[in-house]
């Protein structure tokens, strides 16, 4: 019996063009999944896998990266968004590049996103089951919403920030829904590990009436390094296949420069089909156990 297949998906601002291109090689090659799961531009990028929208989230990179409702200081001291919330959430999906919902539902696959709770600091798990929603964009939001460079999003019963705060890997979270096996795409190389918060300082300021999510944020390092082992442990043992830039990417978490926008995405797609043998192996493997 053909185990269930997840994809788990990081974030990474303007990193997660490399999961587009990743994504964008598998819709070329036919690839699919039972589930997916995003954090951050993991879901806001990775959602269009599952519209089977081959190149828009390069596209309205491209075309919107320098445009100030797009992302900008402006749009953060006037509304206390960087990445401005009406015109990336609503404006851009629903009316200048907009998303195919009815795609989305047609291909039938579950789609989650995580989200951090400011209250407790613990992730929150939602499943989005339509993508041009006005309250389902906002939780889409929220699992995108930096700290210090975002407001508080309010979706369901939760007051929420992004999702990589509390659960930046989400694998074990899909192991625990019963994906047995997971695609997992990670932004960063192999060597990474992550290290403290130096804008802890302003962070405690900031967020002084969450002391759960200050505590969060202070141990994220921790965290992260820990689901980075898991992930190497998983890819070791057969029950992910991990894809992750071979190098770091020449990008930072906010970029204005195309350039570097299309190289990301170029090494994404570089990136999967360099290992696309191996992962034809390792889902055919599937079949049989």
């Amino acid at each position: 019996m053909k185990q269930k297949l997840g994809l788990v998906m990081e974030g990474g601002a303007m990193r997660g063009l490399f999961t587009a291109g990743v994504l964008d090689v598998f819709l070329d090659e036919g690839i699919t999944v039972d589930g997916a799961i995003g954090v951050s531009a993991g879901a806001t990028f990775g959602c269009n896998f599952l519209t089977k929208q081959k190149g828009r989230a390069l596209r309205y990179c491209l075309r919107y990266v320098n445009d100030p409702r797009f992302c900008s200081v402006p749009s953060l001291l006037l509304t206390g968004d960087m990445f401005g919330a009406e015109f990336c959430y609503h404006t851009i999906p629903e009316q200048l590049d907009p998303i195919d919902n009815d795609a989305f539902h047609q291909g039938g696959v579950p789609f989650y996103i995580a989200c951090t709770d400011v209250r407790t600091g613990r992730a929150v798990y939602h499943q989005c089951r339509d993508l041009l929603d006005r309250e389902e964009l906002e939780w889409v939001r929220a699992c995108a919403s930096m700290p210090l460079a975002s407001r508080i999003v309010h979706a369901g019963q939760y007051d929420m920030l992004d999702g990589g705060i509390s659960d930046s890997i989400p694998l074990k979270y899909f192991e625990y829904k019963g994906y047995q096996r997971s695609i997992v795409i990670l932004t960063q190389p192999a060597d990474y590990r992550k290290e403290p918060n130096s804008m802890m300082p302003l962070v405690r300021r900031v967020y002084r009436n969450y002391p759960n999510l200050i505590r969060a944020m202070e141990r994220r390092h921790v965290i992260y390094n820990k689901q980075l082992d898991h992930v190497r442990e998983a890819g070791e043992n057969g029950s992910a296949f991990v894809i992750r830039p071979p190098q770091k990417l020449p990008v930072s978490h906010i970029t204005h420069d195309p350039e570097k926008l299309r190289a990301v995405y170029r090494i994404g797609r570089e990136t999967a089909l360099s290992v696309l043998p191996a992962l034809r192996e390792y889902l055919a493997a599937l079949q049989f156990e």
